[in-house]
């Protein structure tokens, strides 16, 4: 497995690689969600190369940037043992040499939820994919739907700015608990760890509802939110998943995101699960993933 830190250097490694490439962004901290985002890449791709960078355009001035976790030799040992080919691992300068003046700044799919909540925060995650898929040239880059509204700004981009490359949205994985796997778990305490499959299983309460032909988004949210205590609610809501819009009302047959995030603690979790809407009376599907770990 090569590592590379310099643009120059990854653009000639991918140049000469065998076809197609398969290309996993990551922020480091991997964990087996990781994993299965190369093991997908792997089964599909003749080279996979994997980026470890740590964004700062994507962090606010509130977040944990400074003190979000950094392993780079855990992460190219996990990273080896999955089959990587390359892993390209750049410094900020490297990345940004001057501050950044041309971003790209999603519109519409942004507005709320994260887009609210962390401001610039996907002007961030748009502008490094961007550059990213721009040095590496993958055929096909793999991305976890745990992060549902920046893989629909992804995708969206992708479109719009006419990319030549595939997104493959990956199932999340979660623990057997339902806790999806990410990164910001492990500031998570014995106690907070406990209460963190509750977010899970306010989203799951509401799929369960919208399986069985609740229409009406409010009442299944309320239902929802009884889940979720000790976790203190940031937002829940219904959304179509072209849009990352609330919505009031659904209809049956169509497809739609349940998503939330809490605190547990200081630590924010997010989650979502999709859903397709039932006609009154049927009997719910198990919403559990297939992908889990223990």
């Amino acid at each position: 497995m090569e590592v590379i830190t310099a643009i120059a250097q990854m653009r000639h490694a991918v140049a000469h690689a065998p076809r197609p490439l398969g290309f996993v962004p990551t922020m480091g901290a991997l964990h087996a969600g990781h994993a299965a985002l190369v093991r997908r890449a792997r089964r599909e791709c003749a080279t996979v190369a994997v980026s470890i960078f740590v964004n700062p355009l994507q962090f606010g001035p509130s977040e944990d940037f400074e003190r979000y976790p950094r392993d780079l030799d855990a992460d190219c040992r996990l990273l080896a043992d999955v089959g990587v080919d390359i892993v390209f691992a750049p410094g900020v300068d490297a990345m940004y040499p001057r501050p950044p003046d041309v971003v790209v700044v999603p519109d519409r799919l942004a507005r709320f939820f994260e887009g609210e909540r962390r401001p610039g925060h996907f002007r961030g995650v748009a502008t490094v994919v961007l550059k990213l898929l721009n040095v590496v040239r993958p055929e096909r880059a793999y991305f976890g739907q745990k992060d549902a509204q920046q893989l629909a700004v992804v995708q969206r981009m992708v479109f719009d700015l006419n990319l030549d490359v595939e997104i493959v949205a990956c199932e999340t994985v979660r623990d057997a608990d339902g806790l999806a796997l990410s990164s910001r778990n492990r500031y998570l305490s014995e106690e907070e760890r406990r209460a963190a499959p509750h977010l899970y299983a306010a989203l799951r309460e509401a799929a369960r509802r919208l399986e069985a032909g609740d229409l009406h988004t409010e009442p299944l949210l309320v239902a929802a939110r009884r889940e979720l205590p000790p976790l203190r609610e940031d937002y829940l809501a219904v959304v179509r998943p072209q849009l990352f819009e609330p919505v009031d009302a659904v209809v049956p047959g169509e497809d739609v995101l349940v998503i939330g995030a809490a605190f547990a603690g200081t630590t924010r979790l997010i989650d979502n699960i999709r859903v397709r809407v039932g006609a009154a009376g049927e009997a719910p599907a198990d919403r559990r993933s297939p992908e889990h770990v223990s």
